[in-house]
């Protein structure tokens, strides 16, 4: 059973990691490129955004579990539940704040793009905020990459 449990856990790893990079550093930028439409390439991008963000939960829960259950309370200890505590309160945010905020803009600027209604500036902010966040998630998550061992070490 155990060698399951250090299994997911380095698929979990993978998975949000690499899908972090992946949507937003390689899809979404191609769907910004590549169609003419920008308000459907946000469309989709929100949508990918949403899927890499409910992944990253569940892995980011998954890995917590899996740390306490191999460290017990010395888990608190260890610089990887730091890492993944810190991904995931960022994510939360991102899904549950950040996120319903830009929706919220798109949905009022209707009929119009949001970046051609009043609300763009506003939206602008909020994206940037996004951003950011995304980025400070990603390098959290390289970091987890490298020292992800010292997750699945009982000493």
């Amino acid at each position: 059973m155990r060698r399951l449990a250090d299994a997911l856990y380095s698929i979990c790893i993978t998975l949000w990691v690499g899908g972090l990079i992946g949507i937003g550093y390689v899809a979404v930028p191609v769907l910004f490129t590549h169609l003419a439409d920008r308000s459907l390439a946000g469309y989709l991008a929100g949508n990918m955004f949403a899927i890499g963000g409910w992944l990253g939960l569940a892995c980011g829960l998954y890995l917590l579990a899996y740390l306490f259950g191999v460290h017990r309370r010395a888990a608190w200890r260890n610089p990887v539940t730091g890492l993944v505590s810190a991904m995931l309160l960022f994510g939360v945010i991102g899904q549950f704040v950040i996120q319903p905020v830009i929706a919220g803009l798109r949905a009022e600027a209707l009929p119009l793009p949001v970046m051609q209604s009043p609300l763009a500036e506003a939206f602008a902010r909020w994206h940037g905020a996004s951003s950011v966040l995304y980025l400070f998630v990603v390098l959290l998550g390289l970091a987890l990459v490298v020292l992800q061992g010292r997750g699945r070490r009982t000493t």
